[in-house]
């Protein structure tokens, strides 16, 4: 006979005050209510967790909610559709469960008025039904010291943890079906989803997610991470030319007009280290270095989706598979061949990518105005064609006759490992996507760098490849966002927020 003891099922949960939900016309309004119901109920639970560290007592269970804003319309009137986003396509309730509103108190603010303009009805804010996981009511600076050996049950006993189940991506895969009676979806992931991206943001990159700007550069290689530093840095000791201030791994932040950083940079680098030259609103560039190969690609998309960005776009060097390619020639990807297999339960590799005019104009314009060069003359250094995504970074060893064929087939121009993965990923998250990469090899017709041509060519051309991607970026930061948020990255039912 089993003669262990079991702990006896705690019967009593303690719980904030439910609070009434009310309603609201203004956009500002709401997302401070959603702060002050956020801020109270992630407070109980630090509160708690303190108290059964300090004291060792566990004779209840402590639980509280997310917030949650609604809306309810009952009209099919036709609203101003040459948005993608800002309304529902059809009568009903739609809610959404909200997350750090101090974090995207302007993004939730834009979603929510034009909510409001466009349906003429208020907004609900209540408290949710989705309890707030332990883990995420401790925000990423917040450091978390205790004895759990005073604790006599684990801790999931006591308070709620994350739950797989309400972290998929099903809302933005556009595979999610509400039960019966329940809201259809607001947004396109819940709170518990963005909480998870925003501390594997913080675990990836050694940056908190508050520092990430509206439009993002990633890259392969190191090469351009240190030459967007030095660029950073000699930026912000000029004064700054517009940015405010650069922030390395580590939280290290140098404001506009010094020469060093408060604080230290990290010396030992995180998996994807992330830079940030802001701006305010968010309205910077953030460089993230992916390292290589398409589960990176995949990982680092997955969580910078939920920051909505604005456009997110690869700076990276490529194999060049025509003969009339150089080293150091520019490939600007207009289709995708798509054969890094990452994302194909998530997307299927018959879903077409579509170039986008906005992020392709910009970075042909930036090319030309870096290079010098324009019109006939331009295409003595620049191709625009398909860009072939792999997830064998050795395929030359093996019998070539198989992929050689499918890439002449599909007219590829260039080869890498991420770019097709980040496409697809911004496709899949409504985040606009663009590539430019440079040409460092061309092993079809066996030219390989050596050591001294590989040092001449960095010197070369990776100044000049990131000086087109600033370009291009701050090309499209000029633009209305409602341009760049293009209604092809929209499905037949999608949610309102963009």
């Amino acid at each position: 006979m089993d003669k262990r003891t079991y702990p006896q099922p705690i019967e009593i949960v303690a719980s904030p005050e439910t609070l009434p939900a009310r309603e609201y016309t203004s956009g500002a309004e709401a997302v401070a209510a959603l702060k002050s119901i956020y801020e109270r109920n992630t407070a109980f639970l630090r509160d708690a967790f303190h108290h059964v560290l300090n004291t060792g007592e566990v004779d209840r269970r402590y639980r509280s909610f997310y917030p949650e804003v609604s809306l309810s319309t009952s009209s099919f009137a036709q609203v101003d559709t040459r948005l993608a986003y800002g309304h529902v396509a059809a009568p009903g309730t739609y809610s959404t469960t909200i997350t750090r509103p101090d974090l995207f108190s302007d993004y939730l603010v834009t979603q929510l008025d034009l909510l409001i303009r466009n349906h003429g009805v208020a907004l609900t804010v209540a408290e949710s039904g989705m309890p707030i996981p332990l883990h995420f009511a401790f925000i990423e600076n917040t450091y978390v010291e205790g004895a759990l050996q005073k604790v006599s049950r684990p801790l999931r006993d006591l308070f709620d943890v994350p739950d797989l189940a309400t972290m998929d991506d099903d809302i933005v895969n556009g595979t999610y079906e509400p039960a019966p009676g329940e809201p259809m979806p607001l947004a396109p992931f819940t709170a518990p989803r963005v909480d998870y991206s925003l501390h594997r943001l913080t675990h990836y990159t050694a940056t908190r997610p508050e520092h990430f700007q509206n439009f993002v550069l990633f890259t392969n290689y190191q090469f351009y991470i240190d030459e967007f530093v030095a660029y950073a840095r000699d930026l912000m000791a000029s004064g700054g030319g517009g940015y405010e201030s650069f922030v390395e791994p580590g939280n290290a932040i140098t404001l506009a007009g010094q020469t060093s950083p408060d604080g230290t940079p990290l010396q030992r680098l995180p998996q994807m280290p992330a830079y940030h030259l802001t701006k305010p609103g968010h309205a910077g560039i953030t460089m993230v270095n992916i390292g290589v190969g398409p589960s990176n690609a995949k990982t680092i998309t997955d969580h910078v989706a939920v920051l909505r960005p604005h456009a997110w776009l690869m700076l990276g060097h490529c194999a060049g598979l025509r003969h009339s390619q150089a080293l150091g020639d520019y490939v600007l990807a207009h289709a995708y061949l798509r054969q890094d297999h990452v994302l194909d339960d998530d997307l299927p590799i018959w879903v077409p990518l579509p170039a986008l005019a906005e992020i392709q104009v910009a970075l042909q314009e930036a090319v030309a105005e870096i290079t010098g060069l324009s019109g006939y003359e331009l295409k003595r250094i620049m191709r625009t064609g398909t860009v072939a995504t792999i997830d064998n970074r050795n395929w030359e060893l093996r019998d070539q006759r198989g992929p050689v064929q499918r890439l002449s087939q599909s007219c590829s121009i260039a080869l890498d490992m991420e770019s097709a993965t980040i496409a697809a990923n911004g496709f899949r998250f409504r985040v606009p996507y663009g590539t430019l990469l440079c040409v460092s090899d061309k092993p079809l017709h066996g030219e390989l760098k050596l050591p001294g041509m590989a040092t001449d060519f960095y010197k070369r051309q990776v100044a000049q490849h990131l000086k087109i991607g600033i370009r291009a970026v701050e090309k499209l930061a000029g633009m209305p966002t409602e341009r760049l948020h293009s209604r092809k990255l929209r499905s037949f039912s999608e949610t309102a927020f963009q």
